[in-house]
């Protein structure tokens, strides 16, 4: 838990802390107090106090000593989301896209560096590693995520990955610089980025660019995924891609003339 008083004039430690709770308690699926207490090397009274006034405020849960994210949340999220442009502009063509290609599809956008699932839709019979709206991950791990990073400079995407790193997530994961900078050059080129089991086994995914930015965020993309066997490479050059930049397309032009 951070201490040190003077790494801003303008920040309310207090604040500060009881968002690395929440963090944390969302990161572990729910926790104790004691588990609160070893990951931010705090007394214990201090993560009881914490966790208890959280739950006071309905944002965390308590279940048979554990705590958990409340639903309260969703009122800030989901005003948050209803409140961004592009999300009113682009979901009835995801729904579409969804439809069209009988796959999960999905738009997200960078928020500081990470990827932001903003919009999730899904046919009747497609199948995905089911990633909730509102999920963060690192830009590297996905199709998404790649896209995003093909929008900005060489020397931003350095600065990303000096503050995140590479963790890798499967084996096929880019973990070294070098061999991620050569995918970006991909899919500058062609137009679209594939996540080929990099975030999980058996799922395959690929996205474009979204050439429009909104007030609240730097860069846009859009992306459909599916089980492997499903995304062949035929597919994926000769439909998916077409499909994708077909939708990001009108998504381009509503948002033009969108008030």
């Amino acid at each position: 838990m951070t201490t040190d008083k003077s790494a801003s004039k303008n920040r309310i430690q207090a604040v500060e802390n009881a968002f690395e709770v929440v963090e944390v308690v969302q990161e572990s699926n729910g926790c104790s107090v004691n588990y609160i207490r070893e990951e931010l090397d705090i007394p214990r009274s201090t993560a009881y106090i914490y966790l208890k006034t959280l739950e006071e405020l309905g944002y965390l849960k308590k279940k048979e000593g554990e705590y958990f994210i409340g639903l309260k949340f969703l009122k800030h999220g989901g005003y948050a989301r209803q409140n961004v442009d592009i999300y009113q502009i682009a979901r009835h063509e995801i729904d579409k896209l969804a439809e069209e290609t009988q796959a999960v599809a999905t738009i997200g956008c960078e928020d500081d560096g990470l990827r932001a699932l903003l919009y999730r839709t899904e046919a009747g019979e497609a199948v995905s590693d089911n990633p909730p709206t509102g999920e963060y991950t690192k830009m590297h791990w996905t199709a998404l995520g790649k896209a995003l990073l093909s929008q900005k400079s060489d020397a931003e995407i350095e600065a990303v990955v000096d503050r995140y790193g590479l963790p890798k997530a499967t084996e096929q994961t880019h973990t070294d610089l070098d061999s991620l900078m050569e995918d970006i050059e991909q899919i500058r080129s062609r137009g679209y980025s594939i996540d080929n089991n990099e975030r999980s086994r058996g799922v395959k995914a690929i996205a474009t660019p979204v050439a429009i930015h909104d007030d609240l965020f730097e860069n846009i993309a859009i992306s459909v995924a599916g089980p492997t066997s499903k995304f062949t490479e035929d597919r994926i050059q000769n439909e998916l891609s077409t499909l994708l930049q077909e939708t990001a397309n009108v998504i381009e032009l509503k948002k033009e003339y969108y008030r």
